[in-house]
């Protein structure tokens, strides 16, 4: 089975893990936001930060919305964390991120540990 957009997360990750690579862990994930915008900008993937996402109950559009850290290829939600480690309830963010996008993919990546994490997180229909 051939992964959901495979060239284009390979391309992210390895973005992800350049910023990694040169920073390591330890900083503010302000810092590494920053950091990623510069790098997928320079590996020519396009992205918008911060994305205002709209969700909806029943048909109607809530006043509150969410804001996705990155989303690349107008199809892809990138969300940034810079923690000890990963946990459920972060997974539970990307998801609820796609939902709100109707997205099928979501990238969660933490910079707050010695090695990247990374996790692809799909919303099956």
């Amino acid at each position: 089975m051939e992964l959901l957009y495979k060239k284009e997360a390979f391309d992210i990750i390895g973005a992800c893990m350049e910023v990694h690579k040169e920073l390591g862990s330890g900083f503010l994930e302000a810092v590494y936001h920053e950091a990623l915008l510069l790098e997928l900008k320079n590996r020519n993937i396009p992205f918008k930060s911060n994305v205002k996402l709209k969700v909806s109950f029943k048909g109607k559009e809530l006043q509150k919305v969410y804001f996705a850290d990155i989303v690349c290829y107008n199809k892809i939600i990138l969300e940034l964390k810079a923690m000890n480690g990963l946990v459920p309830e972060h997974e539970s963010q990307v998801i609820n991120y796609l939902k709100a996008t109707n997205y099928s993919l979501g990238l969660l990546v933490n910079f707050g540990t010695k090695s990247l994490q990374y996790k692809r997180l799909i919303l099956t229909q």
